[in-house]
């Protein structure tokens, strides 16, 4: 007799069971099993937080997405100013280009000075004296070559630079990344310059 009410209690506690599987919205028998263990306080108050975070609606995904990516750039905005490379553009990041930027950052440039040589050249074009127009073309050939006899020079010499101190580096696109910073006057450079002038990189 004590098997048979053994059999029928497990057997109505199975059925409790699959009663609960199958209608999930049914109140649950406070004596049947829950078919599932408790799960502890911390992984329930990070399921709640998780629910309470996901947005209800595609409006404020939406404005979520732009406060993250405002988020984002504001760090971005912050790294160029410091150079912190956790959060500098792609184009940026890596030992390689920090060290073109450093080597353009610590020696003079012809280059940076084209905008405002090409300002003074522009103005002497405009005065009415043919000779200051022919002075100011032959100013204009003249920053020209040295321009491209500068940038020759840097490439020549950062190439064996990044050679030897990242040999087994990807140093694909370091050169024209590093000849564009020089036309940028120093204060307006982005990254910031992290070197002084004739300081080693």
């Amino acid at each position: 007799m004590d098997f048979v009410f053994r059999s029928r209690a497990s057997s109505e506690k199975r059925s409790a069971v699959t009663k609960m599987t199958a209608d999930p919205q049914q109140p649950r028998d406070p004596q049947a099993p829950k078919g599932r263990p408790t799960p502890k306080r911390s992984e329930a108050q990070t399921q709640r937080r998780s629910t309470a975070s996901t947005p209800v609606n595609r409006k404020d995904a939406a404005k979520r997405q732009r406060e993250a990516r405002r988020a984002d750039l504001a760090k971005q905005r912050e790294a160029l100013a410091s150079g912190d490379e956790r959060y500098l553009p792609v184009r940026d990041k890596g030992p390689v280009r920090r060290f073109a930027r450093d080597f353009v950052d610590s020696r003079f440039c012809v280059a940076e000075f084209f905008l405002p040589l090409a300002v003074l050249i522009l103005v002497l074009s405009m005065l009415p004296s043919a000779q200051v127009k022919n002075i100011s073309l032959l100013l204009w050939l003249g920053v020209i070559i040295m321009i491209v006899i500068d940038s020759v020079g840097i490439s020549i010499r950062l190439k064996k630079r990044l050679r030897e101190r990242f040999p087994n580096e990807n140093l694909r696109g370091a050169v024209p990344y590093a000849l564009m910073r020089t036309l940028q006057m120093r204060r307006l450079r982005l990254p910031k310059p992290q070197v002084k002038r004739g300081e080693q990189p």
